[in-house]
């Protein structure tokens, strides 16, 4: 398997999935701007989301993938299978409890995780009635981090990668088509994310059968795989997803702030997230079955080299990334979001937002890359701490900078805080002897800033003033904006290529 091809193709489906993530970003602006609906709507979807970061995407990836890459390499196929099915039934009662949960405790999760919407009875009870539809979202969504664990195990990345298309044409088309017909029309988001999560399940499933993994009904919590999976995913709650609680963390303190903060840190997010998931979840989902198997076969050179490989085209394609956010805020925000509702003055303080949040980027992706060179070996106690370490910084950070800059030291805290897991991460694998970088990191780093450099230089005499990208049509934006992209990739590709890069250079085979 050559890991190159396997990031490109995952990067691919991601990418895709991103674009049409900005195509509904552009009908919720239009439609509902950056106020009491838009800000009531994104708690409620945050909430079952920042659960799939934390759950099923994220301790129960990385605690189930390298126990099922075991079984896989080691077990018979009728064990491998056994556990499938043992973890699926189990996580299947566990779900529909906590949906049913969810559900009848909406206000309690309402006051809890957005506490200032309780001084508004209108913005508090419209949140609570989207929520009690949102929250099963979790029940799917975790079932397909099941199905696509095992799909990723088998090295099929292009079913899983892609199946978060189906959640924006979800939005899309509920946005477009059924608005109108909901009182509140935000309702129709709320089943848009209802039915995405019963799309996105059914189409792992043909896929599973065809690999001979679809999960059958069996009843076994004592599986010894389980008991694993499950000692492994307590931790890792807090090892994978410090980020995704500081956000839920930041919607708190967010809700105390003027109308709109919480959207114009939703838009700057997902603005960030665009390249951390095609950068950062690509990679820690085609690392982590080659990290388990080096693990499983006793291979600490190979495990040491595949680690030096994500992280230098971790650097090689983050660092750029980074810097074009802060460089092209304004015309990102303005192309994508500066319709309708959304004014001016919400696409200036989004660009704050996304500006400090662009300087923590780079720590975003390197958490996905190093975070898996801990649990590939099942070691969860190192990044559980180090996990909780950083939180009690973000918030102090949260703390210290909501004064002054109000959501933006909100995004800022975030920042740092990423890049903080992100070093100390790193450190404890260089202090276990994990992990020893490869020689030439000198003048590879070098190499890159000087390609960002004169990528950043390039875009900033391209792009123009703010002002023509707040009054322009769309019609001329968004063609700008695809140039300005192709201006800097071109700038940026043509000058790593003077210095001596090739493609190379970077082509490894992952773990058969």
């Amino acid at each position: 398997m050559n890991l190159l091809r396997a990031l490109a193709t995952v990067s691919s489906m991601t990418f895709l999935s991103r674009v049409l993530g900005f195509v509904r970003d552009f009908f919720i602006a239009r439609l509902f701007g950056a106020g009491l609906v838009s800000d009531a709507f994104f708690v409620a979807f945050r909430i079952p989301n920042l659960l799939r970061r934390l759950f099923a995407e994220g301790a129960f990836s990385q605690a189930f993938v390298p126990i099922l890459s075991e079984y896989k390499n080691r077990a018979a196929p009728e064990e491998t299978r056994a556990l499938v099915d043992c973890v699926a039934t189990a996580l299947l009662l566990a779900l529909v409890l906590a949906a049913a949960l969810g559900v009848a405790a909406a206000p309690l999760i309402v006051y809890v995780s957005a506490p200032g919407f309780a001084a508004d009875p209108e913005k508090f009870e419209l949140t609570v009635a989207l929520l009690r539809i949102t929250f099963p979202y979790i029940l799917f969504i975790s079932l397909v981090a099941l199905a696509a664990g095992v799909l990723n195990t088998w090295s099929r990345f292009a079913v899983p990668a892609f199946t978060p298309v189906l959640l924006n044409v979800s939005f899309i088309v509920a946005a477009a088509f059924f608005a109108e017909r909901f009182d509140p029309p935000v309702l129709a988001l709320a089943w848009a994310v209802f039915f995405g999560g019963v799309l996105q399940l059914a189409l792992q499933l043909p896929f599973l059968a065809r690999i001979g993994m679809l999960p059958r009904w069996r009843l076994n919590l004592r599986h010894p795989g389980v008991a694993r999976i499950l000692k492994l995913m307590a931790p890792a709650v807090f090892g994978v997803s410090v980020s995704q609680i500081s956000l839920l963390i930041n919607t708190i303190f967010a809700s105390f702030l003027v109308s709109g903060s919480v959207s114009w840190l939703y838009y700057a997010d997902r603005l960030m997230e665009f390249p951390a998931g095609m950068l950062g979840v690509a990679l820690g989902t085609i690392l982590l079955p080659s990290l388990s198997k080096y693990h499983t076969d006793a291979r600490p050179q190979e495990y040491a080299r595949l680690l030096d490989w994500g992280l230098r085209v971790t650097l090689l394609l983050a660092v750029p990334a980074a810097a074009a956010l802060a460089v092209l805020a304004i015309p990102l925000i303005a192309t994508l979001f500066h319709y309708g509702r959304f004014s001016d003055g919400d696409a200036w303080m989004t660009r704050q937002a996304l500006m400090a949040y662009s300087l923590g980027l780079v720590g975003i992706i390197l958490v996905k890359i190093l975070a898996p060179g801990f649990y590939a070996r099942q070691n969860v106690a190192t990044p559980v701490k180090i996990a909780v370490v950083t939180l009690v910084a973000t918030q102090l950070m949260n703390l210290a900078f909501i004064v002054p800059f109000k959501h933006a030291g909100l995004a800022l805290a975030i920042a740092l805080g990423a890049c903080l897991n992100a070093g100390l991460l790193y450190h404890h694998l260089r202090k276990g002897g994990i992990y020893a970088p490869q020689p030439g990191w000198g003048a590879f780093a070098l190499r890159v800033a000087a390609a960002v450099l004169v990528m950043v230089a390039a875009l900033h005499f391209a792009m123009g003033g703010a002002p023509w990208w707040l009054q322009a049509q769309w019609s001329l934006k968004v063609p700008a904006l695809v140039a300005l992209v192709l201006v800097g990739a071109t700038v940026y590709v043509g000058a790593l290529f003077a210095l001596g890069f090739r493609t190379r250079d970077f082509s490894r085979r992952g773990a058969e």
